[in-house]
């Protein structure tokens, strides 16, 4: 499988884990975990509770901070047989299988007696918070969440603080009134996605004082190359990962030009894992987001930014 098709599949992933809703768990002695999506996966890892993953998903398996030679499941095709085998006390699951029937994947595990949690896919920043509460909930660490909460929430406040006395900054010195206008790609041509409002990414970006070229549609956005061109973002930032050189190639396209964003080579990488995964490790991607819209000379390439985890 090739890296644009695993992206994409990762994207599908997300889809479907905003179709599904949170439920409650009533086990109370939770010592065995398995996670099913790479957001969740991070937020345990960052709520000292990595010692308690016995499987995790396969797009997990890069997460630092997870116990080595962890047993991976498709997301797709989760092997029931083996999760059986691993007597979990809760599975912390995302979505359902699109192939098929469509039905649960889990549903035979639950039908066993086997915990299953359905955390759907974060729509702004208060929602992950949210997230990491419940799975702090479902761990019985309410105190370790509310810490991690307060941590990343004190890291989204100063991120934005920064970004605000930036803009007063250049409103001051080139007389600028309007918001600086983003475009945030995910995927390159001539698959252009983006995400408008009701997403975490959209609400990312205006929390940080810009404003979304596609803010005022509905969360996945499959634009043409022609309403980019039209909108004229200030700004241009992409997490795509699949391809060699996602500037140049933005940068190649037609008519792209004429876009302020390219005339004036304001085209950033954003971190991938951050920018597309809800939890705590979004602060990474706000960051450089943040000073991408409002510094002239940026390096997009900090690692990581306030030390969560363990």
């Amino acid at each position: 499988m090739n890296k644009k098709c695993s992206w994409l599949i990762i994207i599908l992933i997300f889809l479907l884990a905003g179709c599904t809703a949170k439920t409650a768990v009533t086990k109370n002695d939770v010592r065995r975990v398995i996670s099913t999506a790479p957001s969740n996966t991070e937020i345990i890892v960052d709520l000292g509770q990595a010692h308690k993953l016995v499987a995790v998903d396969v797009h997990s398996a890069n997460i630092i901070g997870i116990p080595a030679n962890l047993p991976l499941l498709d997301f797709f095709y989760p092997d029931a047989e083996m999760i059986i085998n691993l007597a979990p006390d809760l599975i912390i699951a995302s979505g359902h299988n699109p192939t098929g029937s469509g039905e649960d994947p889990f549903r035979l595990l639950r039908e066993m007696g086997i915990q299953v949690v359905y955390i759907s896919m974060s729509k702004s920043i208060a929602g992950i918070y949210e997230d990491i509460a419940l799975i702090a909930e479902l761990l019985q660490i309410d105190t370790a969440g509310k810490v991690l909460i307060n941590k990343t929430r004190e890291q989204v406040d100063e991120i934005a603080n920064a970004a605000l006395a930036a803009y007063a900054a250049l409103a001051a010195a080139e007389g600028i009134q309007n918001k600086r206008t983003v475009y945030f790609e995910i995927s390159a041509a001539p698959d252009m996605m983006t995400f408008g409002k009701d997403s975490f990414i959209h609400d990312m970006i205006i929390t940080i004082g810009a404003e979304n070229i596609f803010g005022n549609e509905n969360w996945l956005v499959t634009p043409s190359a022609e309403t980019i061109i039209n909108r004229n973002p200030d700004v241009i930032l992409t997490n795509v990962s699949y391809i060699k050189d996602p500037i140049g190639e933005i940068k190649s396209r037609p008519g792209f030009n004429h876009i302020n964003a390219v005339k004036n080579n304001r085209i950033y990488i954003i971190d991938t894992n951050s920018s597309v995964r809800p939890s705590a490790r979004i602060v990474l991607a706000l960051l450089q987001m943040q000073k991408a819209i409002y510094s002239e000379n940026v390096d997009t390439k900090t690692q990581w930014y306030g030390g969560h985890g363990e």
